[in-house]
This record gives C-alpha cells, sequence and structure tokens, in this order.
C-alpha cells in the first residue's frame, strides 16, 4: 500500500469520530502505560472515543508519525486536530481542560 494510501485511511479514522486515540492496544487492555493513563483520564472524562491499535497496523503506525509531526503514542486526535500525547492529554485533565474540550465537540454523554 502507498503512503498516500495510508494517510488517506488516517484522515478516514480522523473524520469517522470526534475523539480518535492512535494507541498501543487497546482501551480495554492497553499495551504500554502511556496509553492506559490517556484512555484513564478519557474514561473519567465519559468520553466516547474511537480508537486505532498502532500494532494491528505497522504502515500507519510509521505514517502518522510524519503525518502529525510527533513520535511518539498515543497520539490523541480533537476534530482532526492533533492534541498531543499522554503528558498533554493528562495536563489537560488535571486542569478540566479536556473535558470541556471533549464536551464542545460532543463526545461527552
Amino acid at each position: 500500500m502507498s503512503q498516500t494510501d495510508t494517510i488517506e485511511r488516517i484522515k478516514t479514522h480522523l473524520a469517522a469520530a470526534p475523539v480518535v486515540l492512535f494507541m498501543k492496544g487497546t482501551p480495554d487492555f492497553p499495551q504500554c502505560g502511556f496509553s492506559a493513563q490517556t484512555v484513564a483520564a478519557l474514561k473519567q472524562c465519559g468520553a466516547q472515543f474511537a480508537h486505532i491499535n498502532i500494532f494491528e497496523d505497522p504502515e500507519l503506525r510509521e505514517a502518522i508519525k510524519g503525518y502529525s509531526n510527533w513520535p511518539t503514542f498515543p497520539q490523541l486526535y480533537v476534530n482532526g486536530e492533533l492534541i498531543g500525547g499522554c503528558d498533554i492529554a493528562l495536563q489537560m485533565f488535571h486542569s478540566g481542560e479536556l473535558k470541556t474540550l471533549l464536551g464542545e465537540v460532543g463526545a461527552v454523554g
């Protein structure tokens, strides 16, 4: 599959839900501590979010690093825009910004 096709798949994932988390593992079985912490923050906010397990798609795993210009995972997107990784998500969670942002996009139910 070409790089262009992989970028299109990334865009499709981002368009499919207001909140998308590219992570190692799944929300029920995160495969790294940073992904687990980010999922926990989202869940504590009551967020509904889509997730992509980057281990299941090596091409996407490499392509998203270039797409986002962010080398590590997890990567949290809201309305198609990169918010950041675990550290930023946790800072926003603790300040209340994350829940506010999630509420603004209708992801808190």
